[in-house]
This record gives structure tokens, sequence and C-alpha cells, in this order.
């Protein structure tokens, strides 16, 4: 018997496809005339932010959150069900658009790679939006670094503002993975200098400023509001007592118009903004998903990592603060991820194993609860591989009935929207029904301490919180200034409900530990820093850039 051909890559199969000019489709799709459009070459553009604020504000299409179990190694494909939903919505006769968060370089060479979706349901062009992708992550690398340039410059004529230059929290960013620049000692002239660091621009508060940012006024309020350290006398300094939020707006004038591209199927896709899931809210921009939804019927959009996270800071930030609530929710798992919850290793997901699907599901149960409490009971999604028997599939759709909702296999990696089109009339049907009050987790006038608690205890399963002494005396200063009523970020690892990695399943009775707590004036939340989550990540023993590079056609492979 002839061995079967390898199964092409993603980037095969992007490659594969010929793309449509992208302003045909923003004029058929969206009937946006030629000078709403500015094309970045034939494939891509941004949509004028003038031209969508003369929409109005009211909301036409009907919103879908898509969210996940705890992800694991074995993948679980949150950005592929977005956009094989996405495409099979269309083909069912909804006027649908994703709406997706920009991918970082950082982790795109590291150790992810590529965040473009994958095998038949991908958005392209693939590299384009991998790497530089218009130019939004260079413009928010350099905002971030010239407020630094400038308030460091500040320090050296003088310190007319009295800064404490030991209590000075902006840091400076840049879009890669590099662990050597977690800490740096920065000269400043005259004898003088303050020790510092970088984040990955992804954790910059100012991708989070732009993707929460209304319109262009919110977008100056907010920078000017960003804190950045505070004075001798204990008083907070904010960029507007340096003067430089206009020219930080400036940087960030092109960044804020959301980037439209398309899916392998020809249907529109939003991809603008990319905040870091644990550290910042995980979601794509407000204007984005404000612009999807007065051109759409329906859009789908996702929130990073699992559901503990992505779906917690989606309802109770981006929600919070824009007013957009989800008409319904999917909840994306797969056998493989229920398995290594279940105690199965890595090298042995392919073998049957129902018993272990079962005792993984502990882990899809806890999500499908958390959401419930929401008001969102969730359709699930099964992102199918061809490994999976029909035992482990109708184990978890038994367990999903359990819960009072539905589990349904899709295929879309292999099939695309086909592939997906029993999901799409799920997700249909969901929305048909009448929606309750969508509750959000705690009330504004909760104090910080008690709001991360609540999301610990409620959310996470745990028995309680323990707040460091410097970052119990830092929410307490928060709250001082005026800053107690903003919701809470909490950075925790993504791959258990614990700030244990390797608690997996669903951890109960553990105590949260809080080491570190980050004002986000600007953003609008307060950042509780937890176990070993660090802002700029290290790159692995083999990074994915070893298989990067560009062919002989000047095409570039490897990214996936």
């Amino acid at each position: 018997m002839a061995a079967s051909a390898p199964a092409p890559s993603d980037g095969e199969i992007a490659a594969s496809v010929p793309l449509r000019p992208i302003l045909p489709i923003a004029e058929a799709r969206f009937g946006l005339p030629a000078e709403a459009v500015t094309p970045y070459g034939h494939y891509k553009a941004k949509v004028s932010l003038d031209h969508l604020t003369g929409l109005g504000d009211a909301k036409s299409g009907k919103l879908v959150l898509v969210t996940a179990v705890s992800p694991t190694p074995a993948g679980e494909g949150k950005t592929t069900t977005s956009i094989g939903l996405n495409d099979a919505l269309n083909r069912i006769g909804a006027n649908a658009t994703v709406c997706l968060r920009e991918p970082s370089l950082g982790p795109c060479f590291g150790m992810k790679g590529g965040a473009a979706g994958g095998g038949w349901s991908q958005v392209t062009p693939m590299a384009d939006i991998n790497l530089h992708f218009n130019g939004d992550l260079h413009a928010i690398t350099a905002a971030n670094n010239l407020l630094a340039a400038v308030l460091d410059s500040h320090l050296y004529w003088g310190n007319k503002l009295d800064l404490d230059v030991d209590a000075i929290s902006w840091r400076r960013a840049l879009d890669v993975n590099d662990r050597a620049l977690r800490r740096a000692d920065f000269s400043l002239g005259r004898g003088a200098h303050r020790v510092s660091g970088f984040d990955i621009t992804a954790a910059s508060e100012i991708m989070a400023v732009l993707c929460l940012a209304q319109d262009r006024d919110d977008l100056l309020k907010r920078l000017g509001d960003i804190v950045l350290g505070r004075r001798n006398d204990g008083g907070p300094v904010q960029v507007r007592d340096l003067g430089v939020e206009g020219a930080l707006a400036a940087l960030l004038n092109d960044a804020l118009n959301p980037n439209l591209v398309q899916t392998l199927e020809g249907n529109p896709a939003f991809i603008h903004g990319g905040p870091f899931a644990n550290i910042a809210h995980g979601c794509n921009s407000v204007v984005a998903t404000r612009a999807a939804l007065a051109l759409s019927d329906v859009v789908v959009t996702e929130a990073g990592f699992g559901a503990d996270l992505g779906a917690e800071k989606f309802l109770d930030i981006k929600c919070r603060q824009s007013g957009l609530r989800p008409d319904a929710v999917v909840l994306v798992c797969t056998v493989r991820a229920l398995k290594m919850h279940g105690g199965v290793s890595q090298g042995d997901l392919a073998e049957p194993d129902v018993a272990s699907v079962r005792g993984g599901a502990v882990n899809l149960v806890r999500h499908i609860e958390n959401l419930k409490a929401y008001g969102l009971p969730p359709v699930v999604a099964i992102n199918h591989f061809n490994t999976d028997t029909e035992d482990e599939i109708a184990a978890i759709q038994d367990i999903a009935a359990e819960c009072g909702v539905r589990a349904v296999a899709a295929t879309h990696w292999a099939d695309g929207g086909a592939g997906a089109t029993a999901l799409a009339e799920a997700v249909m049907d969901r929305l048909s029904q009448e929606g309750g009050t969508v509750e959000l987790l705690y009330a504004d006038e909760a104090s910080l301490h008690d709001k991360i608690d609540t999301v610990a205890r409620r959310i996470y399963g745990a028995s309680g919180i323990a707040v460091e002494p410097d970052a119990a005396r830092d929410l307490a200063m928060f709250e001082d200034w005026g800053y107690g009523r903003l919701p809470v970020c909490v950075a925790k690892t993504q791959y258990s409900f614990s700030a244990d990695p390797k608690a997996l399943g669903a951890p109960e009775g553990h105590v949260l530990p809080v080491r570190e707590a980050r004002l986000s004036a600007g953003a609008g939340f307060v950042v509780a820093i937890t176990g070993a989550v660090m802002t700029m990540p290290g790159l692995p023993r083999r990074p994915a850039a070893l298989d990067i590079g560009v062919d002989a056609n000047g095409q570039v492979v490897g990214v996936f």
C-alpha cells in the first residue's frame, strides 16, 4: 500500500487559495466607499474611524464570544474555531464578521508560532498578519518608548514634577521575547541612573488603552490618564502632567483605525489590537467590535486563553467599560485537551481513553458553570481531531447535556466553514432565544481587594487570596488616589484555575497569591500579578524563529 501524502502545512494551505482584493470586499459586504478604506497593498486595509463613527452608535448585529477551556500543550484551536464558525455562519446565510486580536512578534518567533487560525480556517494574508501587520504594534512600541524617553529627559532636566525616582512604574517596551531585558539599569546622565526594564509590547498599557478607547477623544483622555509613578509627597503623576499625550496620540493616529482582511473563504475579518490575556484584558479593540456590529448581522469575537482569563476580562473589563454585551458564548474544547486535564501525557493522546476524557471534563464543567453564572450558558464546540473516537465525542456531549448545554463537534480545521455548519446552526438557535441579563461578577463599589477575592473564589475555585505586603500597600494607595472603582485584571497562569500551571483539571480550595499590584489608569483597570507570571517572556530552548525564512520567490515560510 502506498504511503499517504503528508498533510499540507497551514502556510501551504494559505498559499494555495487566491485572495480577493480587499476594496471590493469592503464595498460588497459592508457598503464602504473607497474613501473610507485605506489599502495596505492589495489584500489588507484600514477602515476610517471617521466613517465608522458616522454609522451611529446603534448596535445592529448580535455578538458571539468564543472562549475555551484552560489551554494545554495539545492545543484547543480557539482562533481556528472563531474563523471556522464565522465562515460557517456565512454559509448558512448570516452576514457574519469575525473580530480577532493581532498576533505579537514575540510569541510568533518564540513558542507559539503564527496566530491566524489553522488548516482551512485561517485569516489571510497569513504572513502579513503575523509580521508587522499594518504597523500597529510598531506604533504602540514607539509611543510607549517616546513616553519613557520624555519621562527620563524630565528627570535629567531637573524633575520639576518631583517624581520619586524609585517609584516610577513606567517601563519601556519591545515586541520580542527577550528575558535579558526584564531588568535594566538606565543611565540618565550627570551620574544619575534608575533601575527599570522592558515589557513585551502586547503588555504595554498603551496597547490596552488603544483597544479600549471609544474614539480619538477617548484615546487622548486615556493617554493623559496614565499614571507613571508618584511624587515624593505621595501623589500620582500622570502623562498629562508631562504634557506629552498629544504626541502619543499622533503616533497612534493611524493605528486606531481598525484593520480589515479576509478569511480563506473570502469573508471579512477585523483584526485589531493585541493585548495579552493575563497582564491585560486579552480582547480585540472596542472600535473594531463596534464597527463589525454596525456592519454585520452576527459578529464573532474571541478572548484570550481560557474562559477564566479571557472571558472573565472580556465581561468584567471590556463589557463593563464599553456597554457591549455578548448575545451568545461558544466554549471550545478538544478531546485531547480534556485527556491532558485527566492526566494523560502528551505522547499518549492518540490512544482512545473515554475515562480520561470524563476525568478531565471537570475543567470543562467548571468553565460552563462560570459562564452560566454570568447568565451566558455556552454552546460547547468540540474542535475535532482525526484521532477522536465517537465514544469520546459522545462522552463530552453527555457531560455538556448534564450541565444543561449543547456540545457540537466541528471539523473546520479540515473542512473549513462546511465543517462547522452544525455549530453555526446551534449558535443561531441560541441567538434566536430570548436572552437574559448578563450579570457582571462584582460591583464597581467593591474594594480592590474584594474584587480580586471575588474573581479568585467564584471563577478559580480558590478559598481566598494571600496579598503580599507591598501589593496590599499599593492597592490601598490606588484607592486613596481615587481608583478604587476600577475593575481588576488578574494576571495568572493560563494553564490552571490556580496559580500553579501544573494543577490541571479543576483544583479547589487553593489560595491565590497576589505578589504585585499595578495601576493601569489609562486602560481603566488595576492589575493583580499572581504566581510567576512575567510581562517579558523568554524564548524556549528551540524558538520558532529557527523555522522561519523566505523562499526563492520572496514568500515568507515557516510562520506556522
